[in-house]
């Protein structure tokens, strides 16, 4: 059996996978490594939500990256889905992020200034304007931010298309395989001991979420970012409410295919914990029933939770580990993971290869900023 790799990849979530395709279809042989199944974590979990104006308000480095990786998606899932056959779900009949206050009024419209001065194509709607576009959202909406630009995916799907892919172009794949340690001599990385045996390579991206600060632990490294866990339900409905993604201060819903609706998310900060309580389900329909009033005569599916890794800055970690020659480190995406999935494969692969990168840019999400 091959024991030596060109790249290893920790961590069989969507930016695992994209590091695995994007390094696949460069020629790279390839190792991804996961504990559990793919997609089983925050990925699997994930509204699969592509809100780069909508979460990301301002200019900046993230901002600049998001949109980067959005722009990327119609040729990204054009070539995921012919390689895959894996149908993606890629919807992008824009959002709507609403307000429901005064206060939530004057800030959007400050927000699409901002967007406007820098070329995004976004505009405010009057509440009447929004209702005839979606007619089931409450009278309580006093406008909305429409954003044509961004739009949805079925995350778990475009987790396992990456993969499915990269296996296609040759990557091995090892799942409920864990990792005890990883191999370094003289400050640089040799490969990895698991409990199928030791696996080699001058290249291994930990990509492993909020898990990735205990893969990197043993080279003394304590990285700036803790785990998130949210939780979001999901209802199904008779008829279409909603044709757009509703995007609030308050929360979410999704609307996918086959009449379900995702609502989310809960925040709650440091904690492995994956229990949904009901107190935080109750909650989220409150919340939801506000602005859409009819959700309240759908049919609950189900509830779930995800952890998601975010960081103290709240910008991604992407880049070589500042001690260790050739381990890369690719984490604290927290909501925008899928958003920034192509993206990141890309930079990764980049960096694998040592290509000369836009350092405006991604210097801003080096590890020991």
């Amino acid at each position: 059996m091959k024991k030596t790799y060109d790249a290893i990849v920790i961590g069989g979530g969507i930016n695992g996978g994209s590091i695995a395709y994007h390094l696949a279809k460069r020629g790279h042989h390839v190792l991804v490594i996961e504990k559990d199944q793919l997609g089983s974590k925050a990925s699997g979990a994930a509204a699969g939500m592509l809100a780069a104006q909508a979460e990301l308000t301002e200019d900046g480095p993230l901002f600049q990256l998001a949109k980067k990786s959005r722009s990327m998606f119609p040729t990204t899932i054009e070539e995921l889905e012919s390689k895959s056959n894996v149908h993606i779900g890629y919807v992008n009949k824009g959002m709507l992020k609403i307000a429901i206050s005064e206060e939530e009024e004057q800030q959007l419209k400050h927000i699409i200034q901002l967007q406007k001065n820098i070329g995004e194509q976004t505009e405010y709607l009057t509440s009447e304007e929004v209702r005839a576009y979606e007619p089931s959202l409450s009278p309580i909406v006093r406008g909305a931010m429409s954003i044509p630009t961004d739009g949805q995916v079925s995350a778990y799907d475009l987790t396992i298309a990456f993969f499915r892919a990269a296996r296609v172009l040759g990557a091995t794949i090892k799942e409920e395989t864990n990792v005890y340690s990883l191999i370094i001599k003289n400050n640089r990385i040799q490969g990895v001991v698991t409990n199928e045996g030791e696996f080699h390579s001058e290249r291994i991206i930990v990509a492993s979420g909020a898990w990735t600060d205990m893969v990197v632990k043993q080279t003394g490294l304590s990285l700036p970012s803790y785990p998130v866990k949210g939780e979001c339900l999901a209802v199904k409905t008779d008829k279409p409410l909603l044709t757009q993604t509703i995007f609030s201060h308050h929360c979410y819903l999704v609307p996918k295919k086959g009449g379900r609706i995702i609502i989310g998310a809960t925040m709650y900060p440091n904690t492995f914990n994956t229990t949904v309580s009901t107190g935080s389900v109750c909650s989220l329909i409150e919340k939801a029933s506000i602005i859409l009033p009819e959700i309240i005569n759908t049919q609950f599916e189900k509830a779930w939770s995800g952890i998601r890794p975010q960081t103290h800055d709240g910008m991604p970690l992407l880049g070589e580990h500042p001690h260790v020659e050739g381990l890369i480190i690719a984490t604290g995406h927290y909501r925008n993971g899928i958003l920034l999935a192509p993206i990141t494969g890309k930079v990764t692969a980049d960096l694998v290869e040592g290509i000369n990168l836009d350092h405006e840019l991604i210097h801003h999400f080096r590890i020991d900023r």
